[in-house]
């Protein structure tokens, strides 16, 4: 050991898991915290102090405030060695195994979860939950990583801060919460807090500090008959006031519209019973309503309808001394540990970490089904939504025909319960009785309700029902069978049309045919298939129409330009005309033009024009195969087009990249990227298998020597194979 400082550190993180583990590997504790300080020997916090004192203290926070086990603990000293020191993940591996291994890599890698793109937002989530389902450890040291994180935020730049605090008061508390972990989604709640909204948590603190003794007596007075009761009953319990803490204090004043005298539920008392007996819970809310006069409609049992999350507990309210109304919670010791600590409660005494218990796989099940369809990916916005929407809401516990429970988020309707019981009967719900009446599918659901299902093989999801239904799965089956079905339309049209124009020999590509889709209402080649498929449009009349265009072109007379053909020639002769020696750059006012997403041309590309019908001058590459194929049939459309000498303008470009999986590998690669030029990354898609990666990352570059220079350095990027342009 260095010296006496870290010796002693080390003693009290071993007395720590101690007392706290049920079983504690010593040397593997002390073997990790030296690779940890010796990794760390020259890193230094904002704060100055020794880097090493922020993994001891998380180390700490797992053993204490998380409790589960020594494997947490050493991936706690460890878990950011991989990210700010010169190891790898392989030397964790080979000094402590492939599980410690496993957790600290996990934790690296979701370390940063908000980017500056949407779709690296959403992919960080992904890769939060996918580690969340391998094992739940990942998660629980994140939470004790932030946890210190925020309570030094104090040492960090202001952009910083708020932006931590935002992402905490989001993403961890909404999680802790999903997790049962009450204390500490508490205490990160009330830090992003005081450093979101400086000016109300001080007022409130202050206030509620000048009025503590005036609680603390009250709360004294409200206590007295109820200890009183309760020992004469030989009853073993543990009562105290219970502060409420100020995060949740304000948000009760602001979505009440009431200043702090008005909030009645300041005044909170918890009642811990020694018992392993539930009922014993009932019992004394029966000597405290013999006591004080109980409000029945804030009585809340959920010790027979515990959360999702395992939480177990009586709340009720009652009337007490001067008129003012106590919030009390009865629990056992057991429920209490729980209610303090969640998920971790649950796992402090298991022996094998890679199998859960048919309770926790049902608490993380919501999980789970993002991942049911890995092979189709969620647009990032529905999955943001579906992310938060899942967090943090309030439950409702609704029953079957049978009484089998259901527990639902708040505001649920009979398309969420018909999803939860199965998706087969979602799909096809026509239909719900709600306590024997027939309800609209709209219908918002209340806790006791009894709902049936009525369901026909002839209904299918519609695009109303993703508008009321609030369940993750509910939404993710609507719109999976929305996006097949629009898939199946497209493919039965596309499939229609294409036997249509092989009857009447019609040759003609998408490009050629894109302007009389939107004389027909059609946006893209896509809605005009679906179109076809539905009978809004009719094949054999665009096919006439095309063939008579083809027979009979229009003059250019302005007697006989008028309507979309009229416009469509008028363009074709003013491009023409205007482009004569001219680039097409040069003029973007005068006419419409576009660059084709099948070679994506960049300034520095040999490039050539084509005039399409309503998209204007469709700009390719000379040497682009789907160009050539027009060409041959359409000679006149073509225009010589050339790029203007002064370009300030980006342009899209996919680089495709390949080569052999490490950690740290996609960040070292997007910063690279993003560090030259300051070019702008709109997308990134890699996939992994077997160590192996291979994927494309779309990015904005000024020209071919921009895009060349990005590609020259990625091929000298430690584990990159391949890197090269990609045509889409």
């Amino acid at each position: 050991m260095r010296n006496g400082i870290y010796k002693k550190k080390l003693d009290d993180l071993l007395a720590i898991c101690r007392k706290n583990l049920k079983t504690v590997n010593e040397d593997l504790i002390r073997r990790a915290f030296e690779f940890s300080l010796e990794a760390h020997r020259h890193d230094i916090r904002a704060s100055g102090d020794p880097f090493f004192n922020h993994p001891y203290e998380v180390a700490l926070i797992v053993a204490k405030e998380i409790p589960l086990d020594d494997v947490s603990v050493v991936s706690a000293l460890l878990h950011d060695v991989v990210e700010d020191t010169d190891y790898e993940i392989k030397d964790i591996r080979e000094e402590f195994g492939d599980t410690i291994a496993g957790i600290v890599d996990g934790a690296t890698k979701i370390t940063d979860i908000f980017r500056s793109h949407e779709i690296t937002q959403a992919e960080s989530y992904r890769k939060m939950l996918l580690s969340m389902v391998n094992d739940i450890r990942v998660m629980l040291l994140k939470f004790a990583d932030r946890l210190h994180n925020m309570r030094t935020l104090e040492y960090l730049p202001p952009e910083k801060k708020i932006r931590l605090s935002r992402e905490t008061l989001d993403i961890y508390a909404p999680f802790a919460h999903r997790f049962g972990l009450a204390k500490i989604k508490w205490e990160l709640e009330d830090l992003a807090f005081k450093y979101l909204e400086p000016a109300a948590y001080e007022d409130l603190a202050r206030t509620l500090k000048s009025r503590r003794r005036e609680r603390e007596s009250y709360i004294k007075k409200f206590i007295i008959p109820i200890e009183k009761k309760l020992k004469n009953d030989r009853t073993a319990f543990e009562i105290e006031g219970r502060p409420k803490h100020l995060f949740s204090i304000h948000n009760k004043m602001q979505s009440r519209h009431k200043q702090l005298d008005e909030v009645y539920d300041l005044f909170a008392v918890r009642i811990i019973l020694d018992t392993e007996n539930p009922n014993d819970c009932f019992t004394v809310y029966g000597i405290i309503s013999s006591i004080y006069l109980p409000i029945p409609e804030r009585f809340k049992n959920y010790i027979s309808m515990p959360k999702k999350n395992g939480y177990q507990s009586i709340h009720a309210t009652v009337v007490g001394p001067e008129g003012k109304m106590v919030e009390v919670q009865i629990r056992t010791r057991g429920m209490h540990e729980i209610a303090e600590k969640g998920v971790a409660a649950h796992w402090r005494y298991k022996e094998n970490f890679s199998r859960l218990d048919e309770e926790l796989e049902n608490w993380i099940s919501w999980v789970r089904e993002i991942f049911d369809r890995g092979d189709e990916e969620e647009p990032d916005q529905q999955l943001m939504e579906s992310f938060k929407l899942n967090l943090y809401q309030d439950e409702i516990y609704v029953f079957t025909p049978r009484g089998e429970l259901k527990i639902l988020p708040r505001g649920s309707t009979p398309v969420d319960f018909a999803y939860s019981v199965h998706s087969n009967i979602g799909n096809h719900c026509l239909s719900a009785k709600v306590a024997g009446k027939i309800v609209p599918l709209n219908h918002v659901l209340r806790s006791g309700d009894q709902v049936e299902i009525i369901t026909s093989k002839n209904q299918t999801p519609n695009a109303d029902w993703d508008k009321y239904v609030v369940t993750h799965r509910a939404k993710s089956h609507i719109r999976r069978w929305l996006k097949e079905e629009h898939r199946r339309s497209v493919r039965s049209g596309r499939d229609l049309w294409e036997k249509r124009t092989k009857k009447h020999k019609l040759s003609i590509n998408d490009d050629e045919v894109i302007g009389f889709a939107h004389d027909f209402g059609a946006d893209d080649m896509g809605e005009f298939y679906e179109k076809i498929h539905s009978g809004l449009i009719d094949a054999d009349t665009v096919i006439r129409e095309i063939e008579i265009q083809k027979k009979h072109p229009q003059p250019e007379s302005p007697q006989r330009i008028d309507g979309q053909e009229g416009l469509f020639n008028r363009f074709l002769t003013t491009a023409r005309n205007i482009t004569g020696g001219i680039t097409v750059f040069g003029n973007r006012e005068a006419f419409l033009h576009s660059f084709a997403k099948c070679c994506n041309p960049i300034p520095g590309d040999e490039i050539v024009g084509f005039i399409t019908k309503g998209e204007g001058v469709k700009i390719h590459l000379k040497t682009c195969p789907n160009f050539a194929r027009m060409s041959e049939s359409q000679a006149s459309r073509i225009l010589e087009v050339g790029w203007p000498s002064i370009n300030g303008g980006e342009y899209a470009a996919a680089i495709r990249i390949s080569g052999e999986d490490r950690t740290g590998l996609l960040n070292e690669i997007t910063q690279l990227i993003s560090g030259y030029q300051n070019t702008n990354i709109r997308g990134v898609k890699i996939d992994v298998k077997d160590s192996l990666f291979d994927g494309s990352i779309l990015v904005n570059v000024k020209n071919t020597e921009h895009l060349n220079r990005i590609i020259e350095k990625l091929k000298k990027v430690r584990g990159v194979s391949s890197a090269q342009r990609q045509a889409e």
